[in-house]
């Protein structure tokens, strides 16, 4: 044999050793084990609110005879298939007419009486219990979903000049 063949060979055997010892046995029986994977998922909410700006109340024209009218929002972003109720409370201050549950104060002692509804027609006082609750239909997935606050100030009220406010709490109940 020639010298290159008889070192072809040599390295041919050394590489089918090499390739033998570093190649996996062959397995003959295999064994598998199950297991569980698991979560959860709570009903959780946030809320979040648009100013009510009503702008300017005239007593002796524009609404002397016409309520002043103004709208805003309450938003609420819930897990899928929450089910919810928005409860509004009567804010900082009591209403001096009958024919309102709210009142915006001056801060000099004057106050503005104003109601908040559910509704466009204006009819619904939203309240923070009983049939004033607002219970929009089940969280169809996490978007945003966007409910509107109706506003009023009655028509022929007096109050004193100045920029009056009130503070109302929104709460979403899940």
């Amino acid at each position: 044999m020639t010298k290159h063949l008889l070192h072809g060979r040599i390295a041919f055997a050394l590489a089918a050793v090499a390739t033998l010892a570093l190649a996996t046995p062959a397995l003959a029986a295999t064994a598998t084990s199950n297991f569980n994977v698991t979560a959860s998922v709570t009903n959780n909410c946030t809320i979040t609110s648009t100013t009510l700006a009503f702008g300017a109340y005239d007593p002796i024209v524009a609404n002397a005879t016409t309520p002043l009218d103004a709208a805003g929002s309450v938003d609420i972003t819930c897990t899928k298939g929450a089910a919810t109720t928005i409860g509004l409370n009567t804010g900082n201050n009591s209403a001096s007419a009958s024919t309102t549950t709210r009142a915006m104060s001056n801060g000099s002692g004057g106050f503005l009486d104003y109601e908040i509804y559910s509704n466009a027609g204006r009819t619904t006082v939203w309240t923070n219990s009983g049939a004033g609750l607002l219970t929009p239909p089940v969280a169809p997935s996490k978007a945003t979903r966007s409910f509107p606050t109706y506003g009023r100030v009655p028509a022929g009220l007096d109050p004193d000049t100045g920029s009056y406010t009130d503070t109302v709490t929104a709460t979403v109940n899940f």
